[in-house]
């Protein structure tokens, strides 16, 4: 009809340009979203877990060595032979042989007890601190003969057993333990200078992987 209104088609291009609008804001979600998955997988790929509750990873693993290379190995001269001797290193007793005068043991338990004792107080080479090893057991410490009355197989220590560090008494027991000589009834007979009477010690995989948790005395049977 003539003179009828009609309105101008606007609505469609409104419509159109309202949509236009709203895709770069979509195509900029899109591009957050992935950037967000992307530094997750990056995360991942990483070894980070993401997580709300505190992950015990545990102690980190020790660089040291505790083993010698065999280019350090201590050489030994024909009149000796190599003899186990227990050093600290990374909070743990490892063994070192050491070479030993080869008639020490033949010059009963006392002689073999005093040339391990002089290896065990021996501060440890050059080559031995390198890869970690150190010692405990103090210089100045000499063990000497056991008196009348003492357990068989006593050695008297010239510092009491007890008033050693929990390091350098483990060293010591289970240095001595290595030696059948210096072995009671399965454990290592010692006393000190004082009138205490002496004790068996026990070396135990518990000593050799925790010293510094002390080494528990063993119960002497009556002879």
């Amino acid at each position: 009809m003539t003179g009828a209104f009609r309105p101008e088609p606007r609505a469609p291009h409104a419509a159109r340009a309202s949509g236009a609008s709203r895709a770069p804001r979509r195509r900029a979600a899109v591009a957050v979203l992935g950037a967000a998955l992307a530094a997750v997988a990056l995360a991942s790929g990483c070894g980070i877990r993401t997580t709300s509750v505190p992950v015990d990873a545990g102690a980190a693993p020790s660089r040291v060595p505790c083993k010698l290379p065999s280019a350090d190995v201590t050489t030994r001269s024909p009149d000796s032979v190599a003899a186990p001797v227990y050093l600290v290193c990374a909070s743990q007793l490892v063994t070192v042989d050491r070479p030993v005068p080869a008639d020490a043991s033949r010059s009963g338990a006392l002689g073999a007890a005093r040339a391990l004792l002089d290896q065990v107080r021996q501060a440890p080479p050059e080559s031995e601190r390198r890869a970690g090893f150190s010692t405990a057991v103090p210089a100045e410490l000499r063990v000497e003969p056991s008196r009348a009355g003492d357990p068989a197989g006593t050695l008297r220590l010239s510092s009491q057993p007890e008033d050693l560090s929990e390091e350098a008494l483990a060293q010591l027991v289970c240095t001595y333990a290595e030696n059948e000589a210096l072995v009671t009834k399965g454990s290592v007979v010692l006393g000190g200078p004082g009138e205490y009477p002496p004790r068996g010690y026990l070396c135990t995989s518990q000593t050799k992987a925790r010293p510094q948790d002390g080494t528990t005395p063993d119960v002497l049977d009556p002879d």
